[in-house]
């Protein structure tokens, strides 16, 4: 049986893209960042002034796993925005590692169906420990903005270590223009970063700080 002929079969009937790497990670070509206004994509429907706007996904997964089961209901929302992130889909250290490339999968389908139908769209880096480098970059543009968050990784000693080598190694590898930064940077994090102050569900706009 083809999987064209099943009606929902994780958005295969939707879009196959080539991907990259040894597990097809579609692939999300490079964008610019302006500065603009974020929200949460809990807030995103109600909106005002959607232009001006950044729809995030730092946000429980709950919260967010719809644009995933449901993905053509959220496109016609999500293009009256001036860029959209790519979804923070969780890469805790300790889930299966199928499951951490299942939502890293997740998340390059979706931006690559987004840039597909003309949303602006920043890819979301995220990393869990050294062993992830091998895939978690797969799919990412050189050269771009790119949006992390560091939220749950610095209230501890070895936590901060791991989210500091998933930082270099993304900067040696990205090379990124300018990183949007969600939550409190660390005094080794350098590079052309957008400083977003953490705030419960919702963010004040941005400031670009060199640092």
């Amino acid at each position: 049986m083809s999987y064209k002929s099943q009606r929902n079969y994780e958005n295969a009937q939707r879009m196959l893209f080539d991907g990259i790497g040894q597990y097809a990670i579609p692939e999300i070509e490079p964008t610019q960042f302006e500065n603009a206004e974020f929200i949460g994509f809990n807030y995103a429907k109600s909106a005002k002034n959607p232009e001006s706007k950044v729809v995030h996904f730092f946000l429980d997964d709950y919260q967010f796993t719809r644009v995933w089961t449901d993905p053509d209901r959220y496109i016609s929302m999500l293009q009256r925005f001036k860029y959209v992130l790519t979804p923070d889909f969780s890469l805790y250290t300790d889930f299966p590692k199928p499951l951490q490339i299942y939502n890293h999968y997740r998340k390059h389908w979706l931006g690559a169906y987004w840039q597909m139908h003309g949303i602006n769209v920043i890819p979301t880096i995220c990393w869990s420990n050294q062993e992830s480098f091998e895939w978690c970059f797969d799919g990412e543009p050189t050269h771009s903005v790119v949006a992390i968050s560091s939220v749950g990784t610095q209230n501890g000693t070895e936590k901060k270590q791991c989210f500091l080598d998933g930082y270099f190694e993304m900067i040696k590898r990205l090379e990124p223009t300018q990183i949007i930064f969600y939550g409190r940077v660390p005094d080794e994090c350098k590079g052309n970063i957008v400083h977003i102050k953490q705030f419960t569900e919702k963010w004040n706009k941005a400031e670009v700080a060199q640092w």
